[in-house]
């Protein structure tokens, strides 16, 4: 029988007004999951209120004592990580590699914001003799967290560590195909000490829980991590009620890789683009731009690398039947427009891989940048290639999208990479290698979105600044 998952509000499970509950199923096997609650408006209200009720004492805590908490809170997602895993690989058919890396990103994001939370604060200004300004950081209040299928855990903790950090109540709206282990957080957290009410969880669709949400009075900011159509929807209902909000949406980033660079290098970032997550990550860098003398060379290393991928064990299903359907139609789209993939193209057709949701890693060389395949989201394991000729080109050739949220350089010559890296319209680009963490800020340009998460950066998306000034003269 399948285990039913009731919200979580003000620190206990809480029965759907409705009483509706929503099937899941497991990606790898197509088996059905456990059930979550259909989440509505009138769930929205409780939940929000319970935030609203919280909020007020939490944001009176010193930074320290908040830092304890967030500490806490760390330990006990460590402490459970052999639950959490098996509920998020039970929605996800995750790995089990991918899926220790990011239970220990959650767990980190807790302790990289309970650490810098000791430095968040304001400054004070000189404006001469007999007068003391200065700046307080204070929270907005209930802060809305509408989180995607594709990283449900690990997106959940990089919203929730810096917005509760900063003194605000949260309430989260996982997607309904994803929504246990952000309901086990919420336990866990609650369990390590995190005040009743300060982190609630609203289960259900879109429409009917996230945009009540979203539009619901007392939510003073907004963070969304999706689609950018969902995006627009959400960014129209925040101008109308004058609310900020965070938005970081999909990508199509180039990878561009010059002759003279750490061949190997890149063609390990080119395979992982494919690999991790089985491509559905909004960051995947699925557009390889290869200077044209080593462009054959290096696509051939590449599908080399593709074709001993595993599935199941180097990569994952399609975790929804929508993207599943959605990835299929591309490979028939790019076969009327002529593109003939090299490796890949298809789902598997036998085997236990063909009872769930896994698509073959795929790459097509030397796509025309037009075709609809080089500049869509696929938001799966499918890579495109385009030669260049020069710096120029892959400039070019790079900004050639309506998306900006990350891009990669590979050059033996590290100002060229610098210089390509600053021209690059992304929000994070990285050169031969460059690390990338929970400490670099991310977000996009363009139609990626706009706001940053990760690093300091997000713990001024949760707080504004407010401005007081004494005069000390008799």
């Amino acid at each position: 029988m399948p285990v039913r998952h009731r919200h979580w509000i003000g620190g206990r499970p809480d029965d759907p007004a409705g009483g509706a509950y929503l099937p899941t199923t497991d990606p790898s096997t197509r088996l059905p999951g456990d059930e979550i609650a259909a989440g509505s408006a009138a769930d929205v209200d409780r939940a929000v209120a319970a935030a609203a009720s919280a909020q007020p004492s939490w944001a009176g805590w010193s930074g320290a004592d908040r830092a304890e908490v967030l500490h806490r809170v760390a330990d006990a997602i460590e402490a459970g990580a052999g639950g959490l895993m098996e509920v998020e690989r039970a929605c996800t058919g995750k790995t089990e590699g991918q899926l220790r890396m990011e239970i220990g990103m959650s767990a980190g994001y807790f302790r990289y914001y309970a650490g810098v939370l000791r430095a968040h604060h304001g400054r004070t200004i000189d404006l001469g003799a007999g007068n003391h300004a200065y700046t307080r950081l204070e929270p907005y209040g209930v802060v809305a967290a509408i989180t995607p299928w594709n990283l449900p855990l690990n997106q959940a903790c990089r919203a929730l560590a810096p917005a509760l950090a900063a003194g605000n109540a949260v309430v989260a709206k996982p997607s309904e195909f994803t929504s246990v282990s952000t309901l086990s957080l919420a336990r866990l957290a609650g369990g390590a000490g995190l005040p009743a009410g300060l982190l609630n969880v609203v289960t259900g669709t879109g429409p009917d829980a996230g945009t009540p949400l979203a539009a619901h009075p007392a939510v003073r900011r907004v963070t969304f991590t999706g689609s950018v159509a969902t995006g627009r929807h959400l960014a129209r209902i925040a101008a109308g009620r004058l609310i900020p909000l965070t938005l970081e949406l999909g990508g199509k980033s180039p990878l561009v890789v010059f002759a003279d660079a750490d061949i190997d290098g890149a063609v390990a970032a080119a395979v992982s683009a494919v690999a991790f997550n089985a491509g559905q990550v909004c960051s995947a860098t699925t557009r390889l731009l290869v200077e044209a003398p080593a462009h054959d060379a290096v696509v051939g290393r590449v599908v080399e690398a593709v074709e001993r991928l595993r599935p199941g064990a180097d990569f994952g299903p399609m975790i929804t039947e929508a993207q599943f359907r959605k990835v299929l139609d591309h490979f028939d789209d790019a076969k009327r427009q002529g593109a003939v993939p090299v490796t890949g193209g298809s789902a598997y057709d036998g085997g236990p891989e063909a009872r769930g949701r896994f698509v073959r890693p795929t790459v097509y060389a030397r796509v025309p940048p037009d075709l609809r395949i080089a500049r869509e989201e696929v938001f799966g394991p499918v890579l495109v290639t385009m030669p260049f000729a020069d710096e120029a080109e892959a400039l070019a050739l790079a900004n050639d999208t309506d998306y900006g949220l990350v891009g990669a350089v590979w050059s033996g010559d590290a100002a060229r990479g610098l210089r390509l890296a600053e021209r690059i319209d992304a929000g994070q680009v990285s050169v031969n290698g460059g690390a990338l963490g929970i400490e670099t800020p991310f977000g996009g340009f363009k139609s990626s979105g706009y706001g940053r998460e990760k690093g300091v950066e997000a713990l001024h998306e949760y707080a504004q600044v407010k401005t007081v000034s004494l005069s000390l003269r008799p």
